[in-house]
């Protein structure tokens, strides 16, 4: 195997090669009065721009010793009652959210140079809502949450197979088959950002703040 520097790897690469990417204006005036309309607008044209998994986002936790994690998941929703996303509540994440149950996201469309960021609070659906919501999903997706375990030490990847198969074989069977672990979350959002890049570096920062009488729009400082 070819042996590579990271240092030289890094000088050779460019953000926004207007080859692959699109910097489309942004006019914050023209903005709507709330956050969800936005971002379902910008991740329609993601979407329509070909962005690879532009439902995927990162998720940052905090743990009750106060140490932050940060992880790849899937988006599940977005409505007036939060992103949701879903996990085992037995993860490392779960833990994280029971006891420090705030969260944020960060959604990269790199084929439009944009951003989304959300932070606020997180709660847990109930329990018939997140089953309804991990059945509605793939048999891969149940088959995953059948085998379980997951953040746990795993002694080989043979052991991964086997638990594995029989999750699948599981699901097949039974598509209905509960997870009783699984769960639907949904973060609340407090603020909500929109970044635009801009070829000049004049980046367009758009955040809204939630407030007892709505939300707010404010412009930050690239």
């Amino acid at each position: 195997m070819a042996q590579h520097d990271l240092h030289e790897l890094l000088r050779s690469l460019r953000v926004w090669d207007p080859e692959a990417t699109e910097l489309r204006p942004f006019d914050p005036e023209t903005a709507p009065p709330t956050p969800l309309t936005l971002f379902t607008s910008w991740f329609a044209e993601a979407v329509a721009a070909g962005q690879p998994e532009p439902h995927t986002m990162s998720l940052a936790t905090v743990d009750a010793e106060g140490r932050p994690d940060v992880r790849i998941v899937m988006l599940h929703g977005a409505d007036p009652d939060g992103w949701s996303f879903a996990t085992h509540a037995t993860s490392r994440k779960g833990r994280a959210l029971s006891t420090r149950p705030y969260a944020a996201l960060a959604f990269y469309w790199p084929v439009l140079g944009r951003q989304v960021r959300v932070r606020g609070p997180v709660t847990s659906a109930p329990a018939e809502e997140s089953q309804a919501d991990l059945h509605a999903r793939s048999t891969g997706a149940l088959a995953a949450a059948l085998t379980g375990r997951q953040s746990e030490d795993l002694s080989s990847v043979a052991e991964l197979r086997r638990v594995s198969q029989a999750a699948w074989e599981r699901a097949r069977e039974n598509p209905g088959e509960p997870s009783p672990t699984w769960t639907l979350y949904r973060l609340h959002p407090e603020s909500v950002e929109f970044f635009q890049g801009d070829a000049e570096r004049r980046h367009v920062r758009l955040e809204y703040r939630s407030t007892e009488f709505g939300w707010s729009r404010q412009l930050l400082w690239p």
